[in-house]
C-alpha cells in the first residue's frame, strides 16, 4: 500500500481530499486498521484509524520514526515530449528514484503534442506516495526547448557519444538533465547547451535514458 501524506495534529494524523476518498472507498479502510503514513516534516507514522469517511480519514499516532528519503542533490529532469506511455513512465519511475522536478519540453523532433498537466501531476503524486517520499516533484510545461535551455539551472544535455560521461560529472550538486526525443536532438538544439554528457556507448530509449541519467547523477552526489 502507498504511504499516504498526512497532516499531523498533535497526537493524531489526518488525511483529506482525494487520498481520503481513495482510502475509504477504493481500499476500504476500516476503523481499527493500522496504516503507515508520511508526515512531510520528516517522519513516518504508524496510525490506528478511528474515523473513516470519504472526506476525512484520521487516527491516533502509535509510533513515529525519522524519515529522510529525499536526495540532497536536486536533479531536475527536462524531458522532450514523448508519446504518452513513455512520458508517463519517465514521470513515474523518476519520481520513485528521487527526481526533484520535471520540465516537459517541445523539442524539434518531438512527435507528441498537448498538455496533460493534471494527469502528469497525479502520476507524480502516486509515485511519490509509493516511494514514501516527503514531497511530490513539480511538473511544468510543455515549454520550448529554447526556454528551458535558457532558464534551467546548470543544464546538462544527454548526448550519445559525448566526450564526457555523466558519471564523471560530480559538480555542481544540483543540475537539470536534458533528455531528447526518440529522434535525437537537432543541430540547432545541440548548439543551445554548452555542457553535454553521455551514458555510455549503447543507444537508449528516451525513457530509459531519463531514469539511467537520474540514477547516475544521484549516485555521484
Amino acid at each position: 500500500m502507498p504511504s499516504f501524506f498526512a497532516q499531523r495534529e498533535g497526537g493524531r494524523a489526518v488525511i483529506v481530499g482525494g487520498d481520503a476518498r481513495h482510502l475509504a472507498l477504493s481500499l476500504r479502510a476500516r476503523v481499527g486498521e493500522e496504516l503507515e503514513v508520511v508526515d512531510p516534516n520528516g517522519f513516518l507514522l504508524t496510525v490506528r484509524l478511528d474515523k473513516v469517511s470519504p472526506d476525512r480519514v484520521e487516527g491516533v499516532v502509535l509510533a513515529e520514526r525519522e524519515h529522510h528519503p529525499e536526495p540532497e542533490a536536486r536533479i531536475t529532469i527536462a524531458i522532450a515530449q514523448l508519446p504518452a506511455p513513455a512520458l508517463e513512465l519517465v514521470l513515474s519511475r523518476c519520481t520513485e528514484a528521487g527526481a526533484y522536478a520535471f520540465h516537459v519540453m517541445k523539442a524539434d523532433r518531438s512527435v507528441a503534442r498537448g498538455a496533460k498537466i493534471e494527469r502528469w501531476n497525479t502520476i507524480c503524486r502516486e509515485a511519490a506516495m509509493l516511494a514514501g517520499r516527503l514531497r511530490v516533484p513539480s511538473v511544468s510545461g510543455p515549454s520550448t526547448m529554447d526556454d528551458v535551455a535558457a532558464t534551467a539551472g546548470n543544464p546538462v544535455m544527454l548526448v550519445r557519444g559525448a566526450k564526457v560521461d555523466l558519471e564523471d560529472l560530480d559538480q555542481p550538486r544540483d543540475l537539470t538533465l536534458l533528455v531528447g526525443p526518440e529522434g535525437g536532438w537537432s543541430d540547432r538544439e545541440l548548439a543551445l547547451v554548452e555542457t553535454k554528457a553521455g551514458l555510455g556507448p549503447r543507444n537508449l530509449r528516451a525513457d530509459t535514458a531519463a531514469l539511467v541519467g537520474l540514477a547516475v547523477a544521484l549516485a555521484r552526489r
